[in-house]
């Protein structure tokens, strides 16, 4: 794939970023869907491919996108500077979020997952610049590995050795011990995008980059789409196996996820790109295309625009004060169905408002970017 842009990456980016929309903006939480939960620890459900697929998709873009500025001989000092600033950009607009959330700087949380795309995409395309693909597949294997081995052999105090329960890891260990009262607020024990699990968060945004590589090489579309779902199936199985040892689990962000997740992805893209690059099958894309090429906006603008209806507060009947957010649920949507399939249609809506916003974007061609 050479010259063009690649619609099926944009398709996936624009599916991943609505899936993000309509997994953290139910109606309630009191009425969900089962696969639009995350799995309580171990195991998967469809909620936990989400952000590995987002991690996943800006490690494809990476080689697609500086791949030729370096093949064209710009600099790489120039390079190497916007990558600093645009994950400087990301990681503060993490930071935003949060202190909208929550203003008390002695409890406002430091880690998250804007936080987590702005580190992964700054350490996956600053390797990808200045070392080469051994090096990177390298690094890769030795972080799955080792942190496999730090997990079950490093004792973390007051737990011992190989504990991986939600208190007892040493990854929450690490972040309690670093951020104290600054993670996750649900507890305070552990944090689903803290500093340690970061580590093979970037293996997953490495996977892209060699996805990335992959395609960028001039070869038959069917012989790309066949590489792409061979090693998506072995990743899939090989994941899987791997979790008898090392449970998958997404706030672990266990090793066994980053290759069964990986697989995944592969798997998917593998499928839109026959879908919509050998198949010509494009009449269906345009939203999905509006939606991905400003995923980042429409997640830190649909963020911010929960956080207020949640902040927000109206007086109703009784003199108690409710957040705006449950009044419309309550008003709009409660009354005409079951109360998951209200939280769902919620959901939707809040989907379907994000692509009403980004269309006049998309129909002239303007990008959202940092």
């Amino acid at each position: 794939m050479q010259g063009r842009r690649l619609i099926s990456l944009d398709v996936f980016r624009g599916l991943t970023v609505a899936g993000m929309v309509l997994v953290n903006n139910p109606g309630t939480w009191r009425a969900v869907y089962p696969p639009l939960r995350h799995a309580e620890w171990n195991g998967w459900t469809p909620t936990d491919l989400i952000f590995p697929f987002f991690l996943f998709i800006v490690g494809v873009a990476i080689p697609l996108a500086l791949g030729p500025r370096l093949a064209a001989g710009e600099g790489r000092a120039y390079i190497l500077a916007k990558i600093v600033r645009r994950s400087a950009i990301i990681f503060v607009l993490g930071l935003i979020l949060h202190a909208v959330s929550s203003m008390d700087l002695a409890t406002i949380r430091i880690p998250g997952v804007l936080q987590r795309i702005a580190v992964c995409y700054l350490v996956a395309a600053l390797l990808f610049v200045t070392t080469s693909e051994r090096t990177q597949v390298a690094l890769a294997v030795l972080a799955l590995v080792g942190y496999w081995a730090a997990l079950t052999l490093v004792p973390v105090p007051g737990f011992g050795v190989g504990d991986l329960g939600k208190e007892g890891n040493l990854a929450a260990w690490i972040d309690r011990s670093l951020f104290g009262p600054h993670i996750w607020r649900i507890g305070r024990v552990y944090d689903p995008e803290g500093l340690l699990s970061t580590v093979p968060a970037i293996v997953t945004t490495l996977l892209g980059v060699f996805t990335g590589r992959w395609i960028r090489v001039a070869r038959p579309a069917g012989a790309t789409v066949r590489g792409l779902l061979y090693v998506g199936v072995v990743g899939i199985v090989f994941g899987l196996l791997w979790g008898r040892w090392f449970p998958i689990n997404k706030s672990l962000w266990s090793s066994s996820y980053v290759v069964f997740t990986g697989g995944a992805a592969l798997v998917a893209l593998a499928l839109l790109y026959w879908l919509i690059e050998i198949e010509d099958s494009r009449w269906w894309t345009p939203p999905f295309v509006a939606l991905g090429v400003n995923a980042l906006a429409v997640f830190f603008l649909s963020t911010l625009l929960a956080i207020m209806l949640a902040r927000v507060r109206l007086s109703v009947a009784g003199g108690s004060m409710r957040p705006l957010q449950a009044v419309l649920f309550d008003t709009l949507f409660a009354p005409w169905g079951p109360a998951t399939l209200a939280s769902l249609a919620w959901a939707l809506a809040n989907v379907l408002l994000w692509l009403l916003v980004m269309w006049p974007f998309f129909r002239k061609g303007v990008r959202l970017g940092v």
